[in-house]
C-alpha cells in the first residue's frame, strides 16, 4: 500500500506491506533511527512520537493508519540549525538520562504532555508519563526536567 506522511517537516510516499508497524516505517524506511525499539508491545513507550501532534506509541500503529499525517520524531524537535528543543535542552541541564534508550520517547511524550498541560504539578507529570518506562533512573531527574521545561514556558513541537 501506499503512505503519504509528512516526517519531521519532510513529505514521505512510499510503498509498504499492509502489516508494517509506524515504527518501523521510520527507522527502515525513512532511515531516522533515533525512535528505539523497546518492546513491540506498547509496554515501554522508547518508541513514541507525535502523530499530528499527539504522542503515540509508534509500535501500536500500522504505516497506513498515519497515511496523510504529520509526524515528528526526535531527530525534528532539534532546529533546522541544530539547536536543541527546550525538552531535550532540560533532559541535559537535568541529568535525565542515563544509558539514554527511553529518552527519545520519554522526551516525545514529555512535549505532548507539556502541550496539554503547560503548568503541570509533579504528581501530573508522573502520571502524563507513566506509560514510558526507564529502568535506569528511577525518574526523579526526568520529572525535574519536565517541570523545570515547563517552568520555562518556551515547550511546543
Amino acid at each position: 500500500m501506499k503512505v503519504s506522511v509528512t516526517v519531521n517537516g519532510v513529505p514521505q510516499e512510499h510503498e509498504v506491506e499492509p502489516r508494517t508497524l509506524l515504527v518501523y516505517y521510520i527507522r527502515e524506511v525513512v532511515g531516522l533511527t533515533g525512535t528505539n525499539i523497546g518492546c513491540d508491545t506498547s509496554s515501554c513507550g522508547a518508541c513514541t512520537v507525535l502523530v499530528d501532534g499527539e504522542s503515540v506509541k509508534s509500535c501500536t500503529m500500522l504505516a497506513v493508519q498515519a497515511d496523510g499525517a504529520e509526524i515528528t520524531t526526535i531527530e525534528g524537535l532539534a532546529g533546522s540549525d541544530g539547536q536543541m528543543h527546550p525538552m531535550q535542552e532540560a533532559f541535559r541541564e537535568k541529568h535525565a538520562l542515563q544509558c539514554g534508550y527511553c529518552t527519545p520517547g520519554m522526551v516525545m511524550a514529555a512535549v505532548s504532555l507539556l502541550k496539554e498541560h503547560p503548568h503541570p504539578t509533579e504528581a501530573e507529570v508522573r502520571e502524563g508519563l507513566e506509560g514510558n518506562l526507564c529502568r535506569c533512573t528511577g525518574y526523579h531527574n526526568i520529572v525535574e526536567a519536565v517541570l523545570h521545561a515547563a517552568s520555562t514556558g518556551s515547550v511546543s513541537a
